[in-house]
């Protein structure tokens, strides 16, 4: 049987967070840089625990004002420093609730520049192995950061999206460009299941990329995100696909 860990991006003010933790494997939990404070990281862990979701921490650059979408060109110590401390933050209240804090998945621009630059996706890796080389690390899908976490001896998980589009090369259509959203439920359904079951996504101009679709993502606050989730679920029953972390 296929198996396919399904994550959102949660405490980021979606309000259907509680209910997302119901259909998903694995959640990913603002830590305050781009959304989020202590209540809803505390909140968001609470609920992860109830559900037995495997719990995730999701560092940004720090730009509350857009979401962590800002390219920022900061030192790699800076980022390095700034991944610690956010990872730091959710591990303790994860710890404290008793649970064990699962991975890490970077937000944002922050994901995106590491998925593309070696020594930025060096120094989140060396923070998150510094924090518990146990720790997965969630990267896009042969990305720089996948490497990154490799090279330093930490388990990755290579990610795919649902609702993104891709480019020829297997990195995602920037969202100022057309085709960066995929709006339409079915179409995403298909490029999902496209990727999960023949390792490949067809690209915003025709083409084909090769994949390796270890998790999916879910936005969580995307405006139809829990029904969306409950499509993706019917699906994956149908196909015999079964979601675990």
């Amino acid at each position: 049987m296929v198996k396919i860990d399904l994550n959102a991006d949660l405490g980021e003010g979606g309000e259907a967070d509680a209910a997302l933790m119901k259909l998903v494997s694995s959640v990913n939990i603002a830590c305050g840089f781009h959304a989020g404070d202590a209540q809803t990281m505390l909140a968001c862990v609470r609920e992860a625990l109830k559900h037995g979701v495997a719990i995730g921490a999701h560092p940004s650059f720090p730009d509350r004002e857009n979401f962590g979408r800002t390219a920022m060109q900061l030192p790699s110590e800076t980022v390095y420093a700034q991944t610690l401390y956010q990872i730091g933050a959710l591990e303790a209240i994860v710890r404290a609730e008793g649970g064990v804090l699962h991975h890490v998945k970077p937000h944002g621009m922050l994901y995106n520049q590491a998925a593309r630059e070696p020594e930025l996706a060096r120094a989140i890796a060396r923070a998150v192995h510094a924090v518990n080389p146990r720790l997965i690390l969630v990267g896009l899908a042969g990305s720089e950061l996948i490497r990154a976490g490799q090279a330093q001896g930490l388990v990755t998980r290579q990610e795919v999206f649902a609702d993104r589009g891709y480019c020829s090369d297997g990195s995602l259509v920037p969202r100022t460009q057309p085709g960066a959203l995929i709006a339409d439920a079915e179409q995403a359904l298909a490029q999902t299941l496209e990727m999960i079951k023949h390792h490949r996504v067809t690209t915003h101009d025709g083409g084909r990329a090769r994949v390796q679709a270890e998790t999916v993502c879910l936005h969580g606050d995307g405006e139809h995100a829990l029904q969306f989730a409950r499509r993706l679920r019917e699906a994956f029953a149908e196909e015999g696909i079964a979601v675990s972390a």
